[in-house]
Parts: C-alpha cells; structure tokens; sequence
C-alpha cells in the first residue's frame, strides 16, 4: 500500500493506493467569512489539527505501508517554498521511519498532473511527452511534461497567467458577492442559471495571458447591480477563453500532444465540457482528482517504487 499526503494553502488531503485504487481523505482549511486567504501560519496550525483526524479515517495503523509520498513545495523549480508544506513533510517522514517504508519527496504540482492522468485513466502518459494544465489559485500555467530519470516526470511552463491567477479571479468575484471561500463550487452553479452569452476576447501577450481585467470587469458588473448568476457566468467565460487560446497557440506550436487539464479550476463544468468539445486529445479528471488532493502523490510513491 502506498500512502499520499499533501498539505496544501487550503486543504489537508491523504491517500492510499494499492495499485489500482485510491482510497482518500480530506479537509478543507477554515477561512474566514469575507476573506480571501490564509495566512501561512493559520494553515500550518490547521494542517497540524487536521493530519490526526483524517490518519484516523484512512485507518493507518491497520495498513502496510511500502512507500510514502509527499509534496514538499509548490513546484520543482529553485525558491519555490510555502511553510504549509513542511507540515506534510514531517509527518511523512515520521511514518516512514516507523513503517520502515521508502520515502518519496515531489511537488504539489507533479501530485495534481498525477492524480489527474489516475482519473483519465491516463497513467501510460507517464512514459512520453504531454501537455499538462495546472489551473488552480495560486497557478494558470500551461506546462511541457516529459519523462526524467530522478523526478518521474519534468514539467516545464510554456504558457503562464503574467498576473492574476484564475483561481484568484474566480474567488475575488466570488468573495465580491459574498459567496463563501473558495468559491468555484457556488460560482460554478450560479453561471449555470444565467442565459446571457458572453464573448471574451482573452488578453494574449505573447506566449502567455493576462487576467486582470477579468476582476475589474466583475466588480464594474456588480457595481452596476448585475445580477450575480450573470457575473459568475462572465467570469467563467473569461477563464475559458484565456485556457482555450492557451491550447490554441500549444497545438499550433507543439502539435498534437496529449493535453491533461488539472487542477481545481478544472472541474468547473462550462470549462470542461467546451474544451472536450473541442479538442479531441483533452483529458479532465473527476472533480475528486482535479481539485487538491494527496492521490497524486500516493501515486507517486508507486510508481517511483516500481521503477527502482
């Protein structure tokens, strides 16, 4: 059995894979009515409660652990560091040591390209080059992934939001209106009672996007009184249109690679459901597998163990 853990800026998240099947359990970090984050330590303290009672639910002690695996910082590139993540280091590292099992270190991000190819049925991508979005708060990155001896796989970004995040535009909007954070569930099933159209014309430069203008725009609508299922809508389009140009200029650039799309932004449904008419080689995973989770990197530990 392989044991997962991920303690990311907002949820605490355990799994376990026996090879075929992921067995999870996770718990969303407490923000406060009316904001829009955590504080580091907030979340530190948060992790440290939460770890007990949902090793508790997975029933631990009753499984033989062989290897576990844990994301350590955001991405794999030099100074990415949140002090969120050192609460699921220290404890994979204690488990490891009592459980006499190999310890695998990786990253948040390469946990939800995994978790994601797990859910698509998708896992034999692995073995060769991808394209793999990771849209989600903190990230709006379009990544080339190719296979690599020490990390299993390497992503390297070849497309990037330059300011605003469109996790970040989603829950500004969504905090605007007093829906509750984060909040791309509320914002998801209110777009879906609006009947206007909205046409976005995203803001390209270069290889890249800009989303800023999503959350002026939001506010000037809400401002005007506009109705909130009309600003969700809006918002979502506007993500949709910056992702679908993305996949536009990847396609011209790198041909057709299979494209992978995780990340908690990723479940929204208008998202999903136009990209997949779309584009044929797009791939999105259960909403259980695109938002934070530890599957990822319980299936990291796996196939790390399987390749040594």
């Amino acid at each position: 059995m392989y044991l997962g853990i991920d303690t990311s800026n907002y949820t605490t998240s355990l799994a376990l894979f026996d090879g075929e099947n992921v067995f999870q359990q996770k718990k969303l970090l407490t923000v406060k009515s009316g904001e829009r984050g955590l504080r580091q330590s907030d979340a530190v303290f948060q992790h440290t409660l939460n770890m007990y009672e949902l090793s508790e639910r997975l029933m631990l002690g009753n499984q033989k652990i062989d290897a576990v695996g844990v994301s350590t910082r955001p991405r794999i590139v030099d100074g990415s560091y949140m002090p969120c993540f050192l609460v699921g280091k220290s404890h994979a590292k204690c488990i490891s040591v009592f459980a006499d099992a190999k310890l695998y270190n990786t990253s948040h991000q390469i946990g939800h390209i995994l978790a994601a190819l797990y859910s698509a049925n998708k896992l034999q991508l692995v073995g060769q080059q991808f394209i793999a979005f990771h849209v989600s708060g903190g990230t709006t990155e379009a990544l080339l992934v190719t296979p690599h001896k020490d990390e299993l796989i390497r992503a390297s970004v070849i497309s990037e939001s330059l300011d605003l995040k469109a996790g970040q535009a989603i829950d500004r909007a969504g905090v605007m209106m007093g829906l509750e954070f984060p909040c791309g569930k509320e914002l998801d099933a209110l777009s879906q009672q609006s009947d206007r159209e909205f046409k976005v014309n995203p803001s390209i430069i270069g290889s890249n996007c800009s989303l800023s203008g999503i959350e002026n725009k939001a506010k000037a609508m809400f401002d005007k009184g506009e109705s909130k299922e009309d600003i969700s809508k809006f918002v979502l389009c506007s993500v949709l249109s910056a992702v679908d140009k993305m996949t536009q200029m990847i396609i011209n650039s790198y041909g057709e690679l299979p494209i992978v799309y995780a990340g908690g932004v990723m479940s929204n449904t208008l998202i999903k459901s136009n990209i997949m008419k779309q584009y044929s080689n797009a791939y999105f995973a259960a909403p259980e597998f695109s938002c934070d989770n530890a599957c990822g990197t319980a299936i990291y530990a796996y196939l790390k163990d399987q390749y040594e």
